[in-house]
């Protein structure tokens, strides 16, 4: 595994892909360069009988098909995939770039210009298998100069449904006018919340107290002290949301947390 900081400041962990998984992936592409390559030269060949071109043509298809197949084959796939060629797809692997995002042309055509050296230079693939195993995250040399790092795709995370407030600020929320409130504030707050257990400590701290600030001015109250951002903005959101639905029966008041369990419920 590692881990990956995102443009938006989203600590993500990813498992890298290493040579096992990456070799499978390489030998079905492979297969289907070869395969793809071979046809592109029979129809080049068949249209240069047709026409009647001597031999010198008929080498330069053989290499125009061949490279286009080698390095084009890559290059489309990884673009408008993604980062997943058919063989990446079928092991379940991705490139992404080295802060976690998708890839694009640019780092797709530095990768398949790169694979000349990582696998066509000696034949065998020796250098990329030498240069990943050298690299704390399995970057061969196209990795190392596009900025991409390989690894085992995974699914996205779910989104939640409602927010849950702390049982101790339930009584402070409940007495808010939350008509105040702009939506797309309401929605940045969300996001906040659903995010947070991805966002670097620092981020969840500052942003948190950003919102806190932003939220209370626009309700017009000061915020409860002594509690943080995750706590406060989870009360607000979720009083918001109990409005909009029909109430349900409420249990007894609950009582001030201890320091045991507000720790609990940031964790």
């Amino acid at each position: 595994m590692a881990l990956f900081t995102t443009g938006e400041a989203v600590a993500v962990e990813l498992p890298i892909a290493r040579i096992p998984t990456r070799a499978a992936a390489f030998v079905i592409d492979l297969i289907i360069q070869l395969i793809g390559g071979l046809l592109l030269v029979l129809v080049f060949e068949a249209l240069l009988v047709a026409a009647d071109a001597d031999s010198a043509w008929r080498d330069a298809a053989v290499l125009v098909g061949m490279v286009s197949a080698l390095i084009g084959y890559p290059v489309l796939f990884e673009t408008f995939s993604r980062g997943r060629s058919l063989g990446k797809m079928m092991v379940g692997l991705r490139v992404v770039r080295a802060d976690g995002g998708p890839v694009d042309f640019r780092h797709a055509v530095t990768r398949g210009l790169s694979g000349i050296v990582d696998f066509w230079m000696l034949g065998t693939g020796l250098i990329a298998i030498v240069v990943s195993m050298c690299s704390p995250q399995g970057r061969r040399i196209g990795d190392a100069l596009a900025g991409t790092v390989v690894v085992h795709d995974r699914s996205r995370l779910p989104f939640a449904a409602l927010a849950i407030a702390p049982p101790w600020l339930a009584a402070w929320s409940r007495q808010l006018d939350l008509s105040g409130l702009p939506e797309d504030l309401a929605l940045s707050t969300r996001q906040y919340l659903v995010r947070f257990r991805t966002l670097t400590p620092a981020v969840q701290d500052q942003l948190g107290r950003a919102l806190v600030i932003a939220v209370c001015a626009s309700l017009r109250t000061p915020p409860p002290n002594g509690y943080p951002p995750l706590h406060i903005l989870g009360a607000i959101l979720a009083e918001r949301q109990r409005r909009a639905i029909p109430p349900v029966p409420m249990s007894a008041p609950a009582q001030p947390p201890t320091p045991a369990q507000a720790v609990a419920w940031t964790h």
